[in-house]
């Protein structure tokens, strides 16, 4: 008899085992993707200081910065849509500081509402150094000539804009921008899937688990008892 349960029982221990194995990784990711975004909201949220003379994506990523200087002329819109709000622009504009020019991220501006008009002087902005990955083989190219992009891009917005492929998310635009609404940078985009993958791996351990219970079953049951 107990030859006949040898195999259900590797398949259930090492089916079990493997299963559980991988819950209980998804549950250390977990901890590490939770750790992972308290430091970056720590970060986001730190004192802002200077512009780095040279901007570096891995480095300076969410980085706090306050900037001094003048709007340019020159902008472009971003598609996006904004909870309770529907769908918008996001403003992207130059901004030249010194001898230096960068992108701004303005915020979220409604469909169908005009851009309130740049202050003429020099303003103090604070806000957060972005790269964002936002496009993929899929997103459309930019309308150019509309000024209307699907994504944001920093070295190709920087290209179009001529400035530094360096991007500002203003969290404090020190000025009124009338309806224009800032949408600072935070973690909430960062995908955090974790506890749904531990969750769906343990489950699957349970299934197993019965599966080799209703084998056991199956095994030693009487053959009398498969008559009908």
């Amino acid at each position: 008899m107990f030859k006949k349960l040898i195999g259900p029982l590797i398949f259930g221990i090492g089916g079990c085992a493997v299963l559980v194995s991988l819950g209980l990784w998804q549950v250390e990711r977990l901890q590490w993707k939770q750790e992972m975004l308290a430091g970056i909201e720590s970060r986001i949220a730190a004192m802002p200081g200077p512009l780095p003379t040279v901007a570096v994506p891995g480095t300076d990523q969410y980085l706090p910065v306050e900037v001094t200087g003048r709007f340019g002329e020159t902008g472009l819109r971003v598609l996006a849509s904004r909870k309770h709000s529907g769908a918008g622009h996001r403003l992207i504009q130059r901004f030249e500081t010194g001898e230096r020019s960068i992108l701004v991220d303005r915020g979220f501006l409604p469909q169908p509402d005009e851009a309130p008009e740049l202050p003429a002087g020099e303003v103090t902005i604070r806000g957060n150094l972005l790269w964002p990955d936002e496009t993929d083989g899929f997103t459309p190219s930019p309308d150019l000539a509309g000024g209307l992009w699907f994504a944001r891009d920093v070295p190709e917005m920087a290209s179009a804009l001529g400035t530094e492929p360096v991007l500002v998310v203003i969290r404090d635009p020190g000025f009124d921008d009338g309806a224009v609404d800032p949408m600072p940078v935070s973690s909430e985009g960062i995908p955090n899937d974790h506890r749904e993958y531990a969750i769906t791996w343990f489950s699957l351990a349970a299934i197993w688990l019965a599966m080799t219970g209703y084998l056991f079953y199956r095994t030693l049951r009487p053959q009398g008892d498969d008559t009908t």
